[in-house]
Formats: structure tokens, C-alpha cells, sequence
């Protein structure tokens, strides 16, 4: 007769160790923390080093009773695991006053100091919008955040493979001594991915300094930079030439209304970049800047451009048309340009020719998202192109903005569209088009 008395034991406690793992790794930590008082097995499953690589903590400017919670078990998790972290982000949400700026530099200068002396795998580090030039930073604090901060870059030199320190607004000396903190030790980076957007304070025209040239000189191994127009000019075209043209393959530039832009570049500077560069594309984000004379000291025809986006945030300005760029500066890159994207407030002028025109003439243009003030036709005249097979755009993302409160005429003449080319649509695009009333 069999004995009874034995509990009978779950089929997950025969649960090999990767598939334990791989369900702890879809646990947030409060669940992870609950499972591993299930057994001893499935403790060990929680100290699995695969399951603590990736960490972001978002640090709350107004935070709730949950937030904060939230924040210092994150932290503590950090610092239990954290010779195991290899890829760390710190964001932060709404910081409005003095205090919470002291508490985050102390927090973080705590978190980075134990990581510091745990960790060697560190290989990628994220802490975005700072906002260091706000007056919620004292002077001191903000001081010792970034002497804090440029410790721990020295201690993770060696590995650090990606950085971002998008929206710091640091001055360019705060701003070069936090990027030659990765080449401290060597005097050379082999850092690979840089996003240094927004990351001078506005206005302050890097293009022109000795000491950012300097410093920019010490990467060596660059293949995604990341960076505002107001630090290009030809002495730093020249350097990733020099010494990360092997290695260079992207290039996303952001051009605002606020930064300078209006240092002279010359097309050779950048034709000699990319021959040496072969692999080379560069991407470019306009804030703003809209007038043809701006973007055509900018635009040069020597650049590999793979994806242009012109944003007017919303704004009218009768100053500025968009026809010559359309016509005369964007068709040089017919054969490169894949990506195109305007949000526009066009309302002075109808552009639905000169577009066509355009995504006709690009035979490479994969991506279009458009929004502006367009004809229905627009669309039909579009998608029979794009049947004809006489483009390849397969993404088609467009808001006809319109200045009538009731749309319901056109999105009928929209939804008739749709059904005169669903074969295709459904077929071979990633396909979305909307009416909308910009009253």
C-alpha cells in the first residue's frame, strides 16, 4: 500500500533553473521578493545575476506615498545587486524646488559612490534632463553633483560603452570636464555611443571653443554621436575624421531656434567625413528653424542625410516658407534620404505639390509622417503613386490639419480613400491619416 503522508509536491518546484529564471525576469520587484520565500530554489533564482543587469529609478519632483516607495526599493535593490548592473537609467520627473535637488544629489551621489566600488560591468549610463542651468540647482549642489558624477565616469572609463546626458545645460567647461573624465586614464576614449543633446546651456556656441575641440579629440572609437548644431564646425569635422571615421556610422543632430546656428561650415569638411566614413548617416532634428537662408547654410548637399525632421511647434510665421526647401534644398538628397518628417503650421502656403514632388524624386524614402495643412487629394494622389509603384514609401503617418471645426466631409473622402486602396494599405504599409481642427 503507498504512503500517503508525503505532501505532494507541485510540478513547479521540478522547474529547470533557465525557465525559474526566465519567469522571475517577468516580475517587478516587490514579486520577485515574495516568490523567494517560496523555497530555497527559488531564492537562489532571485540572486540570479541575469535578472539585476538592467535598472532605471525615476526620482519624482512631487512624489506620492507610492513614488517614494517606489524610489527606495528601487535604490535598495540597486545597491544588493548592484555588482550585477550593467545597464542603468536615472530619470527625473518634475523637479521643481531646492530641496528635491539636494536630496537627489545626495541620493545619487551615495548610489554612485557604491556602485563605484562593487561594480565592473557597468556598460551603459542614462541620467537625462537635469536641467543643471535652473535655479532649483544652488550653486554648491550642482558642484557636487558634477564632481560626483565625473568621479564615478574615472572608476567606469574602462567599460563604459554608452552614455547620455541628454538636457544636462552644463556650461562647456562643466561640460568637457565630464566628458574627459572617460579618458582620464588613458588620455584617449574608446567609448562607442555619446548623446550630448541639449547638453551645453542655451545659446552657448560649443563650435567656437578650444577646449570642447580638445576634448572631442579624445574619442576614438565613435560610431553613434548624438549632439546639437551649435557644436558642429569644421575643426570638429576634422577630428571625427581623424579618429573615429574607422568606427563612425550615426550622427543625430538637433538644430533649435535658441542655439547658434550660424557659423560658417564648409561642404568639404563634410564630403572628406564621409568618404572616410563610408558607413556614415546622419540625422538632423529642426526645432524652429525654418527659413530657407538658415537651412541652407545648415543643408549642405556634401552631407549624408538619411533622415530629416521640421518642426514649427504649432507656430505661424508668415516670415518663413517651406516651397524653396521642398524645391531647391531637400531634393539634393534624392539619393540617401529615407526618412522625412514635418509638422508644420503651413497655414500661408499649400505645399501638396511640391511634396509629391519630393517623395517622388527620393527613391529611397522608406518613413513619411506629415503634419500640416494638405488637401484630402493629397493622400489619394499618394497612395496612387505608391500603387503604381513609382515610390517605396512603406510608413504613411499624415494629420491634415484643417480649419474647420466639422470634418465630417472629409474624413468620408478619407475613409473612400481607404477603401479604394485597402489591398495596399493593409498589405504593404504602415499606413495612418487623420483630419484635424487647428481652431
Amino acid at each position: 500500500m503507498e504512503d500517503s503522508s508525503e505532501p505532494e509536491q507541485s510540478s513547479w518546484a521540478h522547474l529547470p533553473d533557465v525557465c525559474l529564471r526566465r519567469a522571475f525576469h517577468w516580475l517587478d520587484d516587490r514579486d520577485r521578493s515574495r516568490a523567494a520565500l517560496v523555497c530555497k530554489k527559488w531564492n537562489w533564482a532571485m540572486h540570479s545575476g541575469c535578472l539585476w543587469r538592467s535598472r532605471s529609478i525615476t526620482f519624482y519632483g512631487r512624489p506620492s506615498r507610492t513614488n517614494t516607495l517606489e524610489i527606495k526599493g528601487a535604490l535598495w535593490y540597486v545597491k544588493k545587486f548592484g555588482k550585477y548592473l550593467e545597464h542603468l537609467e536615472i530619470k527625473l520627473s518634475n523637479s521643481y524646488n531646492t530641496t528635491f535637488t539636494q536630496n537627489f544629489q545626495v541620493t545619487v551621489r551615495g548610489l554612485l559612490s557604491h556602485l563605484g566600488k562593487c561594480n565592473s560591468r557597468l556598460v551603459s549610463l542614462s541620467i537625462k534632463c537635469l536641467e543643471l542651468d535652473r535655479l532649483i540647482w544652488k550653486n554648491v549642489v550642482r558642484a557636487q553633483f558634477i564632481k560626483n558624477l565625473g568621479t564615478f565616469l574615472k572608476r567606469m572609463s574602462k567599460q563604459l560603452d554608452y552614455l547620455n546626458l541628454k538636457g544636462a545645460r552644463v556650461t562647456l567647461e562643466e561640460g568637457c570636464e565630464l566628458l574627459n573624465s572617460l579618458s582620464c586614464l588613458t588620455n584617449k576614449s574608446f567609448i562607442s555611443e555619446i548623446n550630448i543633446e541639449d547638453f551645453f546651456s542655451l545659446h552657448l556656441p560649443a563650435y567656437s571653443s578650444t577646449l570642447f575641440h580638445q576634448t572631442m579629440s579624445k574619442f576614438h572609437s565613435l560610431v553613434i554621436l548624438t549632439f546639437n548644431y551649435n557644436c558642429i564646425s569644421d575643426e570638429l569635422l576634422d577630428i571625427l575624421r581623424e579618429h573615429s571615421a574607422h568606427s563612425l556610422c550615426t550622427l543625430n543632430i538637433k538644430c533649435h531656434i535658441h542655439d547658434p546656428h550660424g557659423q560658417l561650415v564648409w561642404g568639404m569638411s563634410w564630403a572628406n567625413l564621409a568618404k572616410r566614413a563610408p558607413k556614415l548617416n546622419v540625422n538632423f532634428f529642426f526645432e524652429r528653424v525654418m527659413k530657407h537662408d538658415h537651412l541652407a547654410r545648415i543643408l549642405l548637399a556634401e552631407i549624408p542625410v538619411r533622415s530629416i525632421s521640421l518642426q514649427s511647434c504649432y507656430l505661424s510665421d508668415p516670415d518663413w516658407v517651406l516651397r524653396p526647401t521642398l524645391t531647391n534644398l531637400l531634393p539634393a538628397y534624392w539619393h540617401v534620404l529615407q526618412e522625412l518628417t514635418l509638422e508644420l503650421n503651413n497655414d500661408h502656403e499649400l505645399l501638396d505639390d511640391e511634396l509629391l514632388q519630393l517623395i517622388l524624386l527620393c527613391k529611397r524614402l522608406l518613413f513619411l509622417k506629415v503634419w500640416a495643412f494638405l488637401s484630402v487629394s493629397f493622400v489619394e494622389r499618394l497612395l496612387q503613386n505608391r500603387a503604381e509603384r513609382k515610390c517605396i514609401v512603406t510608413t504613411i503617418k499624415v494629420r491634415i490639419y484643417t480649419t474647420q471645426q466639422e470634418t465630417s466631409e472629409e474624413d468620408r473622402l478619407l475613409g473612400d480613400i481607404y477603401r479604394k486602396f485597402k489591398f495596399l494599405i493593409d498589405s504593404e504599409l504602415n499606413y495612418f491619416v487623420i483630419t484635424y481642427p487647428m481652431v
